[in-house]
């Protein structure tokens, strides 16, 4: 595996690669993944249950430190590729060190692509022409929802790209018992599992705030951190709700189903989105969830298990969290939100998709 994150970064992608591999280490392969040092103090080698870990050189976070690391991890790939069945790019930059793996090895080459810095890059003239070529190069390429599927093959004619929904460990994100208190036990409590940046419009939340709680007794704890931090605080000063929304800032994954679970409502008030791994643990832990009608989210919330509402419309979201947090079935909502991520985005499911193309394409190898 290539990709450019990995934890303790966090995020969808990086949650995404991390359990799957985890997946398919304890299946009893044997997974080696090339990522950076994107975060101080993160060991260059280390063993995460059962994956082998290997950080290389990382100048930044932007295109161009994308396309550095990638140069500079070559070394490190291509002396593991010569013991590799597969080699699995998970992320648009990691294609090109895996081409050259490829070419000297004769592994088949699997791409993945995420995120919404694939399609906000697929518009614009310059990229479409590398990105089409990225899609052109995997022998099998899968996409994190049907809409990046759709670009890519638009990007590439003739070269079929794979929607995958990404897969949750439902052993982990799980109902569980509360780790947060209430003050006001009577009160219901929305979640906003979003890293504050401006794709995630969290903006757009908070602005809806005040006509939630007009609607229902409420409070809303965010968790995350990120750029737009400092202006959303202020903004929930001068909407007068700083008793109302909490920011406990990010947390890492072992704290999330506690933290999840002690919430009646998720939120994800996306302008863009791949499909959200958040909002598939949120779904585990037994909680309905409450979207933009953006990318990939449809592809999994609905009104069997929540609702969604108009992209950067406080207004209507604040409509649909408040119908939501006053019906008396929410809990049932809930419920039939953990019956289907278990049904059908397990993690158990997507190793084994992955385990059927992999095997697929060494014996068209052979």
């Amino acid at each position: 595996m290539h990709c450019v994150y990995f934890p303790p970064e966090v995020g969808g992608l990086e949650s995404h690669v991390y359990h799957l591999c985890r997946a398919l280490a304890a299946e009893g392969h044997e997974v080696d993944i090339v990522t950076s040092r994107s975060m101080a103090g993160t060991p260059a080698h280390e063993v995460m249950d059962g994956v082998r870990v290997w950080r290389t050189w990382f100048p930044g976070k932007s295109p161009l430190g994308w396309a550095a690391h990638s140069l500079a991890s070559l070394p490190r790939v291509m002396a593991l590729a010569r013991e590799a069945d597969v080699l699995h790019a998970q992320a648009f930059s990691s294609v090109p060190p895996l081409q050259i793996a490829r070419a000297a090895t004769g592994a088949p080459l699997v791409t993945t692509f995420h995120t919404s810095h694939f399609l906000v890059r697929a518009e614009k003239p310059l990229w479409k022409g590398i990105l089409g070529r990225l899609v052109a190069a995997g022998d099998h390429n899968l996409a994190a929802s049907r809409e990046i599927a759709e670009v890519a093959e638009r990007l590439a004619p003739g070269h079929p790209v794979e929607p995958v929904t990404n897969g949750v460990d439902t052993d982990l994100f799980r109902p569980m018992e509360p780790t947060l208190t209430r003050e006001v036990p009577e009160r219901k409590r929305i979640v906003v599992p979003r890293r504050l940046f401006p794709k995630n419009g969290v903006e757009y939340f908070v602005r809806a705030v005040p006509e939630i709680l007009a609607r229902v007794d409420a409070e809303a704890i965010l968790v995350g951190d990120g750029p737009e931090g400092p202006r959303l605080r202020a903004l929930v000063d001068e909407l007068g709700i700083a008793d109302r929304v909490t920011f406990l800032g990010a947390r890492p994954n072992a704290e999330m189903p506690g933290i999840l679970s002690s919430a009646d409502l998720a939120v994800f008030p996306s302008l863009m989105e791949a499909t959200s791994v958040a909002a598939l643990e949120c779904m585990a832990c037994g909680l309905p969830v409450a979207a933009s009608n953006v990318g990939g989210l449809p592809e999994i919330v609905d009104d069997t298990v929540g609702g969604l509402f108009a992209p950067a419309d406080p207004r209507d979201l604040a409509r649909v969290v408040a119908g939501l947090l006053a019906r008396e079935d929410v809990d049932a909502l809930g419920a039939a939100a953990r019956r289907r991520v278990v049904a059908s985005w397990s993690n158990a499911r997507l190793a084994r998709r992955h385990l059927d193309i992999y095997q697929r394409l060494l014996t068209r190898k052979r």
